[in-house]
């Protein structure tokens, strides 16, 4: 039996409200002497990446870690004689005052976490192969078969429950989407209902156990399938009456730089927003005193979050937040319907005389041979304002300008006016274009008459934004209500942010967008910067092309819109076989130009095939010195010398028809 969906469970109730921030009631769960839940701030937590055997190293890592901001620190003890030694890194850690909560990370070994969970404050165990096994084999189970896999999972599972109740000490069941086991597959498929039941199954031999010192979670590299699965899993619990318990948040493979934030923002601020959440862990391909950081000032924004502005609130969820669907839209000159999200990159504060000014949104002109390019993020539209281009745009960018100015435009074929909300209603005779038109609102635009007079005219795109503190539920909220009228009208979504916010504005730019489109709710943005009076023009046109790059790495990130290569890398740990960072680097410095080709770079067997999840190819640690290469999730070639191995992974591309070489415009990029 094979059980492939969610139903059609549209019921909202993973959340306390979709429109006041609430954060969900969960119990409280004792790690140390650190508690975690809703009634205690949202803990921040990270992993060591010095092998756990090096004592000395592990301690010193630990100091860094807890001085960035880290309240637990996880640790991995892949054999007996590293859960052996977390006792020496927890008193080496004690005699220089540091009583940080420590959490081992287990995989595949019963007896390590069984010995674990008499030292630490807590140990996680991943259901898909810490009792059970994952050999990518399809299995046909009865009803009594699988049941008797069950039995025999309960009792290898249940000594540690005894452990941890004896010992005090809590525990996580963490779900990752790579690494569901052969039997969960077989029945649920690679779906967040296959991750949220290997989870329940654990829980509830818990809870038959009367052992409720648990915290979950659902992690995946891909952020849709993320949210999915946490949202279900909360609904899950409530129907089945368990407890509700704390969720640890986690894009697993996230990889680094801005990438990385940019898709741990995606998943983990669209479930911070809907109040779920109670402890955090940022898995970055970088040192991992470079997360607490990162993952403190995404959870921070919800420390005052309310009170915020008032939205309407909501009878009835008119989409499926369990599985995703891209809302149906008209399609608009390039906007809508099957279109990719198309970027509008604003110039309106910037006047727009020289070619060279639009190399930070992607177009290139190229004096020999007397042409235009563009790049993979070349934006799609400018929005000039007030400000009209005084030259030719390249073939392909359209110019969006405010309708007064777009009035005395001579080129009303190529350019398209703005109209605020109030002026579209009440236009009158003005000239309106033939081909496209824009209309800028917020939510309070929204009347009785504004949506009429949105039904009577075609060729229309809302820009949308908001002013309020909880911007992205009083986003959705409009389009909830544009579902409502049956109004298929495409949208922009529209977020204006200082344009000197450091990780701030990849983050927060990243979770307001990001949490709609991961709902299939927007058929575009725009990232618009606020610039200061003082900064030069250079300044303005670096914030630019950085405002436009975060753009498409939100795209991307959501799974949208594909406009560059996407890197799966583990967070690197104790188990890591080769330097993670330095190896990402290089195989990024190789292969960044495959636009939509994606490569996990795994630094161990544990984190391999199935941890890369959905990736194209893998390049797997598998001992010292010693690659194995992956095309999905299929080993190619065993034990490559790393010297080697990245020369090996760009044939392995070539063969399958899919390598590119680099452009002239990458070049000069």
């Amino acid at each position: 039996m094979r059980i492939d969906d969610t139903s059609d469970r549209k019921s909202g109730i993973y959340c306390p409200s979709l429109t006041q921030y609430t954060r969900r009631k969960t119990i409280a769960v004792q790690i140390g002497d650190l508690p975690l839940g809703s009634d205690y701030p949202i803990r921040i937590q990270s992993m060591t990446t010095v092998d756990t055997m090096d004592t000395q190293g592990s301690i010193e890592e630990v100091i860094r870690m807890v001085d960035s901001g880290c309240e637990y620190v996880r640790i991995t003890a892949p054999s007996v004689k590293e859960a052996q030694n977390l006792e020496n890194i927890r008193n080496g850690l004690r005699k220089r005052g540091v009583h940080v909560p420590l959490i081992a990370d287990i995989h595949f070994t019963p007896n390590a976490a069984e010995l674990a969970a008499k030292i630490v404050d807590k140990v996680r165990i991943n259901p898909g192969n810490y009792a059970d096994r994952k050999r990518f084999e399809v299995i046909d189970y009865s009803e009594e078969s699988y049941a008797a896999e069950l039995v025999r999972i309960r009792q290898k599972f249940v000594p540690l429950i005894s452990i941890c109740k004896e010992y005090g000490t809590a525990m996580r069941i963490g779900t990752n989407h790579g690494s569901l086991s052969d039997r969960i597959l077989s029945r649920y498929g690679d779906t967040p209902l296959g991750m949220v039941e290997s989870a329940l199954e654990f829980l509830r031999i818990c809870e038959e156990h009367v052992y409720y010192n648990i915290v979950l979670s659902m992690k995946s590299s891909n952020t849709q399938v993320m949210v999915e699965a946490y949202r279900l899993l909360v609904e899950r619990m409530d129907a089945e009456g368990l407890k509700p318990y704390p969720l640890h948040l986690g894009v697993t493979e996230a990889g680094e730089a801005e990438d990385g934030r940019i898709k741990s923002a995606v998943g983990i601020g669209t479930l911070l927003e809907d109040g779920l959440g109670d402890t955090v862990r940022v898995s970055l391909t970088e040192a991992p005193e470079n997360e607490a950081p990162v993952a403190k000032t995404l959870v921070d924004r919800y420390v005052k979050r309310l009170p915020h502005e008032p939205i309407p609130p909501l009878t009835k969820i008119p989409i499926n937040p369990y599985q995703y669907t891209r809302r149906h839209t008209q399609e608009w000159g390039n906007i809508g319907s099957g279109n990719v999200p198309r970027v509008v990159a604003d110039y309106s504060q910037i006047k727009l005389e020289k070619y060279d000014q639009l190399k930070a949104v992607g177009h290139f002109y190229l004096p020999v041979p007397d042409k235009w390019a563009m790049n993979d993020q070349g934006a799609d539209y400018i929005y000039t304002g007030q400000q009209p281009a005084a030259f030719m745009l390249p073939n392909g960018l359209k110019e969006i300008m405010d309708i007064d100015r777009w009035a005395l435009s001579d080129d009303k074929a190529n350019k398209y006016p703005m109209f605020t909300a109030q002026q579209w209603m009440h236009r009158g005779l003005a000239e309106i274009s033939e081909n496209l038109n824009f209309v800028r609102c917020t939510i309070h635009d929204f009347s009785e008459d504004l949506l009429q007079c949105l039904k009577s005219y075609p060729n229309l795109v809302l820009v949308l934004s908001s002013h309020n503190q909880h911007a992205m539920a009083e986003m959705r909220r409009v389009f909830f209500l544009l579902l409502e009228h049956e109004l298929p009208i495409p949208v922009i979504i529209e977020r204006n942010y200082s344009a000197y916010l450091g990780d701030a504005l990849t983050l927060y730019s990243a979770t307001d967008i990001g949490g709609l489109l991961i709902d299939g709710l927007g058929d575009g943005l725009m990232l618009s910067p606020d610039l200061p009076e003082e900064a030069t023009a250079e300044q303005n046109l670096d914030a630019l092309k950085s405002f436009n790059g975060i753009a498409f790495g939100i795209l991307q990130a959501a799974r949208t819109r594909m406009s560059k290569t996407e890197y799966i890398s583990c967070p690197s740990c104790g188990r890591t076989l080769f330097d993670l960072q330095e190896t990402t680097a290089m195989i990024r410095r190789h292969t960044e130009h495959l636009k939509g080709v994606k490569i996990g770079i795994m630094g161990c067997i544990v984190n391999g095939p199935g941890e890369m999840a959905d990736a194209d190819y893998g390049y797997v640690g598998m001992g010292k010195d010693k690659i194995s290469l992956y095309r999905g999730q299929q080993v190619i070639k065993k034990s490559v010398h790393t010297d080697f191995a990245v020369k090996e992974l760009i044939e392995l591309i070539k063969e399958d028809g899919r390598w590119i070489e680099p452009s002239e415009v990458e070049v000069l990029n």
